[in-house]
Formats: structure tokens, sequence, C-alpha cells
């Protein structure tokens, strides 16, 4: 409830209210509206305590603040003066901060982001921790933190705070000392990092200040609404260079202020004539005009739903406004639980892009989980396996702990499976340390028999598979160096097959789970398209920091064993090209199942040869490319993605831009020679490459 002028804002509409940390109920009081507060924002910096400095130097540190939401700062930083550290490691700033925005500007989800920083100056001889593309080369930043300025409940936050700060690490990818990306969460170490003090400003002497509700925006914007060309009426060349602006994917966040404007005032044509565009008009706003602020709420309130893969993008952090994120939750409400399980990886990623525990994504993923377990098993996991995460410890287990008390069902299934989990690691903790492969067999055998978990087990890569005992005489120790173990579970049906599993514990298998993810997603978008390539993205999760399982691809062999065996274990043997047409030949002997193994190979060939170009995934050779009897070509081990490649003395060790041997093409031809410049058999497999490069 308000007046016209916004001066008042009821917190709730009951008469009486519980108090934030007590059951007692307490008396309602009004708010002030924070969109009635012309003043600047600002705030007080006070003491930073355990600066991780050295006190045998002169050092001085000073602290840069900024205000952001999203990754967009509101205004400019601000830095403070250069202070002498104390030998007690402390710094007094007592320094007043006032920003170059309205407190009624600034949007419900910003945040402040601090960063102390050492003066290079006066610290020579120490290596520089900032990012390289940073120009000023007397910043070396030791520290940093972000904070929200609102509260969950919507409250600006007042009065003197602490926040402890994170050791700043030299991964950071910014473009600028301040950090924006990290978390809002303080380090929860708090004995042994870094204290910054301060005091925010209070803008009201009796009453809090609360960013007004959802339905009072947009009565506002209804009030301001002007009149907008549609775009139809637009000039034919106006028109046209909109569209080609807003579709430029690889120029599109540096295109020119006056064109961003006026993308903005055709919003509702685009609305109605291009709804997927929305992720990049929300990026036309100016966040720090609560004008543009509220007009884009009452649109995103009439907005169409978007498809699930332009709603995800609404989830990066870049996206901080809670409305839009709850509109990107929106759209992912009626998807099935098969597509759900395809992007629950990203969605528990973009938790971490959440200012607030409780939010409609958090919601939304507990709910869907409590109604299949098979969703609930993959969150569990999926959350489980960062727990080790600082930034993300305390939030992921909270979410744990409220599945897990809404589906006391599935605890004795997942309890299970993490004794299973502790078992194997101490299993491959002690076969490591047995330098004899022989000792180390034994001791396998030994703790496998001593310590096998009775009755059946969920199978952890996909629940829907029951094991029953392991098949201890078919264990063994994988030839790598962190030694993974090729467990064999009896399948729980007798009809099926046994259950091939590898153990890996030392390795980090997230990225491999990301690429796998990828690479299930692009085979849905190609058979959506009509196009099979006959794809074998295995399973593979994360269990724990550098803990997980593999699912074994069965009839299957690398490239380098396949010319081994062919090449009679000769050292010309990985330069003969009919060793891969060889080793088919010798699987499928009839002619009709030769074809369509060759078949099988073009397919998978050309689906492979695109995936690992657009993902960027080097390191390829012939230990990690495998063929199944059946034809089917499929990669494994994905350490190097998205265009990260070995280098050695700084020259990269990648030569093309993807693997198409002789061995392969030699496959796809039949291996037949002709006179043609082109064989008919690789002019399809090129027709292929090219129908699913632009799908």
């Amino acid at each position: 409830v308000v007046d016209s002028d916004y001066d008042y804002v009821d917190i709730i509409d009951t008469k009486r209210c519980k108090g934030p940390f007590t059951s007692t109920l307490r008396k309602k009081k009004n708010a002030k509206s924070t969109w009635t507060i012309t003043d600047n924002f600002a705030i007080t910096l006070g003491t930073a305590s355990k600066l991780n400095c050295d006190t045998k130097k002169y050092t001085e540190v000073g602290i840069q603040v900024g205000l952001f939401h999203g990754g967009k700062p509101l205004c400019q930083p601000v830095k403070t003066d250069e202070r002498l550290v104390s030998d007690k490691l402390e710094v007094d700033f007592d320094f007043h901060i006032e920003f170059d925005i309205q407190v009624c500007n600034i949007p419900r989800n910003a945040k402040l982001c601090f960063v102390i920083y050492e003066s290079n100056k006066c610290v020579k001889g120490t290596k520089s921790r900032r990012p390289k593309d940073v120009k000023d080369s007397q910043i070396n930043p030791i520290a940093w933190v972000n904070t929200c300025i609102y509260d969950f409940k919507g409250q600006l936050k007042t009065g003197a705070m602490t926040l402890y700060l994170w050791t700043y690490a030299e991964d950071i990818m910014s473009d600028d000392v301040l950090h924006p990306l990290g978390t809002v969460v303080n380090n929860p170490n708090t004995e042994g990092c870094t204290g910054l003090t301060l005091m925010f400003k209070s803008y009201a002497t009796d009453q809090t200040c609360m960013y007004p509700c959802i339905e009072i925006i947009i009565d506002h914007a209804k009030q301001m609404e002007p009149s907008e060309q549609p775009l139809v009426e637009l000039l034919h060349e106006t028109k046209a260079n909109f569209v080609r602006l807003i579709n430029d994917a690889e120029n599109f966040y540096d295109i020119h202020d006056q064109d961003r404007k006026n993308i903005w005032v055709h919003r509702r044509s685009w609305m109605s004539q291009y709804p997927e565009v929305l992720p990049k008009l929300l990026f036309c706003i100016d966040w720090d005009k609560r004008d543009e602020v509220s007009q884009a709420m009452a649109l995103i309130k009439e907005w169409p739903k978007l498809p699930v893969e332009k709603a995800l993008e609404l989830l990066d952090y870049a996206y901080a406004d809670k409305e839009v994120r709850s509109f990107a939750v929106e759209c992912l409400r009626d998807i099935n639980d098969e597509d759900l399980q395809l992007y629950l990886l990203q969605l528990v990623q973009a938790i971490k892009h959440e200012l607030y525990l409780e939010c409609d994504l958090v919601n939304f993923l507990i709910r869907r989980a409590l109604t299949n377990q098979k969703i609930g098993h993959f969150l569990f996991w999926h959350l489980r396996s960062e727990m080790e995460v600082a930034s993300v410890s305390v939030r992921f287990g909270l979410i744990l702990e409220a599945y897990c008390r809404g589906s006391r069902e599935h605890m004795p299934i997942l309890q299970k499976q993490l004794r299973v989990v502790e078992r194997l690691k101490q299993c491959s903790e002690i076969v490591r340390n047995r330098r004899d492969k022989e000792k180390a067999k034994t001791a396998l055998k030994e703790f496998l028999i001593n310590n096998g978990e009775r009755g059946t087990l969920r199978n952890p890569l996909d629940p829907s598979y029951r094991c029953n005992a392991i098949k201890i005489e078919q264990c063994r120790i994988m030839d790598s160096k962190m030694k993974p173990l090729w467990i064999v579970y009896e399948n729980f049906d007798r009809h099926g097959d046994d259950i091939y599993l590898i153990f890996k514990n030392g390795d980090d298998l997230r990225q491999d789970m990301l690429t796998l993810q990828m690479l299930k997603i692009m085979d849905r978008l190609w058979k959506r398209e009509g196009l099979d390539l006959r794809m074998n993205p295995y399973n593979c999760i994360s269990l724990e920091p550098r803990v997980g399982m593999i699912q074994v691809v069965l009839k299957a062999e690398t490239i380098a064993n396949i010319q081994k065996e062919k090449g009679n274990f000769t050292p010309t043997a990985s330069f003969k090209k009919g060793s891969i047409l060889a080793w088919l030949k010798d699987h499928n002997t009839d002619e009709a199942d030769l074809n369509k193994a060759i078949k099988e190979f073009t397919l998978s060939c050309a689906g492979y040869c695109v995936a690992t170009y657009v993902l960027g995934i080097g390191d390829r050779h012939s230990d990690n490319i495998m063929v199944k009897q059946t034809g089917q070509l499929f990669h494994i081990d994905f350490g190097h993605i998205l265009g990260h490649f070995k280098e050695k003395f700084g020259i990269k060790r990648e030569r093309v831009p993807f693997v198409l041997t002789h061995d392969f093409v030699h496959v796809i031809n039949k291996g037949q020679k002709t006179q043609q410049d082109t064989p008919t058999e690789f002019k399809q497999f090129q027709e292929y490459c090219e129908k699913v490069r632009n799908v």
C-alpha cells in the first residue's frame, strides 16, 4: 500500500508478524520506499584486519569498491587512499565513500564488490596476482568480497557489519581487479581470513527502507509507458539493421549506446515478432535508471514463454534481477523429466548465481526432485560433489538437507551409495600404494571380499539399474597414472547384462561430465532435425572432488589397440590405413553387417568431427578415440576443451581443428581406390558434416 508519491510501503498485509530471529509476534510497521530516497548511496569503510602482507616490508594497501548489477557496473568504482599496514596486519581506513548513483536508482539485486590491494610501487619483487588485462600495474590484489545491497526480504542494509574476504586467486577471469562474478557469501574461515568492517548509511531514523513490491513497480511503469513506433512500420533498411545487430552473436555486446537505446525503444515489437531475443534485449537496459527497470519488469510479465535453451541463458550471472530469473524458471515449469535431467547440471551451477538461498530456482529443483527420485538422485550427487567448495558448501548443504528431509524413502539408497563410494576410495588408495602389480591385484581382491556391500545397489551412473554382488574375479586395476578400478557388478535383472563401471579416485571428472552432457544435447538437437549421427555419449558422474565413475562401453577398442593388433605390434602399425576396416571386417563377417558398420562409422565420425570442432576439444590421439564392433566411433577423455590446448614451450600441440585421419577416410570410402577427385561415400560424409554444423 503506497501513497501517490511512493512515500510508504507496508511490509506485509497482516496486522502482526513474527520477528526474523524469534517466533514472538511483533507489531507491523511502515517502511520507507527506497524509491523516495534521492540521496546518493554511501558507505563508510572501517578496519581491514589479518591482511596477507609481509610485515618486514614497507607495505601500503588500498581498497577499491564498485557497485554492480550482474556483471554491469552501475557507476564508477571508488578507491580509498593507500594506508600503511601496521605490525598487527591491520589498516584503519575510516574512509567515507559516496557513489555517483541515487538510492532510488539502485536495482533490487545490486551488489557491492570490494578488493583490497597492495601498492606495487612499495612491494618490489612481489609476484603480482592482478589479471593480465588490468592496465593499472600499480595494483596487486590480495583479497576480495561481494555483498548484497538489499537483504533477502528486500530491506536496504543499514548499520555496521563485518565482511570476511576471499584470497585473490590468479585464475580469476576479470577485466578488472573487482570480481563481480564471485559469490556474495562471506568466507566461512572467519578465523584465518582477512576481515573488513564497514558501515551502511541509514536513510530513515525510525523506519526500515524497503524496495517496492512488483505491483508498485508495474503501476509505475504503466504511468510512464511511452508510445513506440512498431517495428514493422520502420524503414526496411532500419528494421533489417536492427535485426542484424541483435543476431550478431560475436559483436552484439560491443554495439554503440545509441543502437542499444534504439533496440530498447522497440521492445514491444521484439516481444511480438522475435520473443527469443529477450536475453539480448535485457542487456540494452540501463539498470541504474529505475524508470527503465520498471518498464522491463512490466514487460517480463507479458513476455511469452521462451524455449528451454533461451530460458537457461537468463539464469546466467549477467541476469541478476529476481523477476527475470523467476521468469526463466517459469519457462522451465513444463519441461519433462528427461529434458530436466539433461539440463540439471547447468541448473545446479546456476544456483551459484542466485543472491539468496530462497529463490524460485531452488524451490523448482527441490519440488521436481521430490516428485521423481531419478531427478533427486542426480540433484543429490551434483550438489554433493561440490560440498568441499567453501563458497557454496553452506548453500548446497542446506539444499541437500531440504531434499533428504522431504524424501526419507530415498535416504537408505543414497546412504548405501555413499558407503560404496567410500569403500572404493579406500580400495583405490590401498592398491595405489602397491608398486608390484601382482600384489596390487591381490590387495584389490582381498579388499573387495572383506568389504563387499550386501544387498542391491542402485547404479550411481543410472539409478534405473540395480546391482547385485561384485564379480570380484572380473575386477581389475587399469593401466593409468591414478590406477582407476575396473568394477563389474552382477545385474539384478537376471536377463540383463553385467554392469561395468570405472571408478576414478584422483581425477576431476567435472569437465568430462560437462563435455559429455554437451554431446548429449547436440545429439538431441540433431535428432530433432531428423539427423541421427549415431553418437555414443556414455555416462559419467562426479561424486566428490576428484572422485567419480565412468560407464564402460562394451565391445569397443581404442584406435591405438586396433592398429597394434592389425599391424602385428610392429613400430609402423599406426601408419597402416587399412587397420580399422580390417578390424571391422573381423567382427562383421556378413556383407550386410559390414555395410551397416561402415555406415555407423561414417555417421558417428561426422558427428564427432563437428562436435569436437565446435566444443574446441583438444588432445585427440589414437588412445582416446574408440570404435565399437558395430562401427560406432566415439571419443573419450576430455581433459582439454573450449580451446584450452596443451602447450610446450609456448607452442600449441594441436595442428588441426578436428581429427580425420587416413584410416577414417579409408573406412568411409569402404577401402575402395577410385580415380575420382572425391569418392561418392566421402561426399556423403561431407554432406553429413555440413548439415549438422548448420543446426
